[in-house]
């Protein structure tokens, strides 16, 4: 599959250590093609149980490349991303590893996934103020089904020069046509994530059927073209488990959407919104201590 990628064409390949063996696969793949491609992988993710074996920390982030370039069988990653947003370490802690990592070699550029705008704008501010390496890419998720990045991320990206990579343009295998209302599905993972069971999201893919038939594409083509049309968005991450469904994802590339077309999907899903969201996007932790939204009570008896 990698092998038939690559003479397709494809010349970047994303990982990350949480992936399972992802990693030692692809360093067996690309032997003797390393350079044809932008290799990225990705730290953060929790790696088994011990609690530091996961996050942005200094102490972290410099195990985990180790441990990626091993398994890789590379001396360098050209990408480097925080795979989410690590609220308990400071983000100049995490810039400052990152760019020793540059600056020795071992990494070439960094960026980041599913990070809010603000943080991206905070990172952008800290790396300018101290000297650092500034996050250069941003992987957020972006479908038909979910436009919300539209509002404010992408934006930000375009805004710092930042490239967007863009994970699960299919919405994890709904944007196939696999997920039917009223139907049986094969996909194995509707029982394990909530958003293939999500019925605004099915509403809107029964939507998009009809509208990519009677544009003349597969539903694939359009979601992907879709995907890629948006000026801010750099590339798209395809995830194809069979042969056939490489090479139908690659025909999508050719693909162009015209504005009528492109009209239509805003009256099924407007820009910058929603229908639901997928199981593994970030969202932001709730607030549970009290002392975090209130004031402290002798603060409220002196008011």
């Amino acid at each position: 599959m990698i092998a038939r990628a690559l003479d397709a064409g494809i010349n970047f390949v994303d990982t990350a250590d949480a992936y399972g063996d992802s990693e030692e696969i692809l360093g067996r793949a690309l032997k003797g093609r390393r350079d044809d491609v932008i290799l990225a992988s990705k730290f953060a993710r929790p790696i088994g149980d011990d609690p530091n074996h996961r996050g942005g920390s200094r102490r972290w982030i410099i195990s985990a490349v180790e441990n990626s370039l091993r398994r890789l069988q590379t001396d360098h990653l050209d990408l480097y991303q925080v795979h989410r947003p690590d609220p308990d370490t400071d983000i100049e802690e995490t810039l400052s590893a990152l760019t020793d990592l540059v600056r020795s070699g071992k990494v070439r550029a960094i960026g980041t996934s599913d990070m809010p705008a603000s943080d991206i704008v905070e990172a952008q501010w800290v790396a300018e103020r101290r000297g650092l390496e500034r996050f250069r890419t941003e992987q957020p998720h972006y479908s038909l089904l979910d436009r919300s990045i539209e509002r404010e991320v992408l934006p930000v990206a375009q805004r710092y020069g930042m490239g967007t990579v863009i994970w699960s343009p299919l919405a994890s295998g709904m944007l196939t046509g696999r997920v039917r209302r009223g139907q049986e599905s094969d996909l194995r993972r509707v029982t394990r994530f909530a958003a293939l069971r999500d019925e605004r999201r099915i509403d809107a893919v029964e939507k998009f059927i009809p509208l990519a038939a009677e544009a003349g594409m597969p539903l694939t083509h359009l979601a992907l073209a879709f995907v890629i049309a948006h000026p801010g968005v750099t590339a798209a991450l395809i995830g194809p488990r069979t042969p056939a469904q490489l090479d139908d994802l690659l025909a999508a590339a050719e693909v162009h959407l015209s504005d009528d077309l492109l009209d239509r999907i805003d009256a099924i899903v407007p820009p910058g919104t929603g229908v639901g969201r997928m199981d593994q996007e970030y969202d932001t932790p709730p607030i549970e201590s009290a002392v975090l939204r209130r004031r402290p009570a002798e603060e409220r008896s002196a008011a």
